[in-house]
């Protein structure tokens, strides 16, 4: 199953081990689902993840964002013609769209709706 992560999610999953954002990344990790991303993306993730008030070691960033670069799908998406609020969160759902995937965020209120834009409670009572 082919998903977009959105960074709230990894950022949550990081900063708590045990929480449900935590099992979406241990389901990616595992290989039970595949993210999908562009470069737009993965320059977020690293951008928010090395900010230095989550104090995530730069090592663990990294070893996880090489590990989506190698496992996950990277794509070219087209753009897509829908008003975001906040323009920095419609890249996430053009890549979604693109790979028929589903997205996975902590700000649903952020995106269009849309059956196939998840909490991460509904992606996993769904999985």
């Amino acid at each position: 199953m082919l998903v977009v992560i959105d960074t709230n999610i990894l950022v949550s999953a990081l900063w708590s081990r045990n929480g449900a954002p935590a099992r979406v990344l241990s389901m990616i990790i595992s290989g039970t689902i595949i993210p999908c991303y562009d470069y737009r993306i993965l320059s977020e993730y690293r951008d928010v993840l090395t900010r230095p008030k989550f104090k995530f070691s730069v090592g663990e960033v990294n070893a996880l964002l090489e590990w989506i670069a190698d496992n996950g799908q990277s794509v070219i998406a087209e753009p897509l013609n829908v008003d975001f609020t906040d323009e920095a969160d419609k890249k996430f759902y053009e890549v979604a769209k693109f790979c028929q995937a589903k997205l996975i965020t902590g700000n649903i209120k952020h995106f269009p709706n849309d059956e196939w834009v998840l909490t991460v409670s509904e992606f996993l009572e769904q999985n």
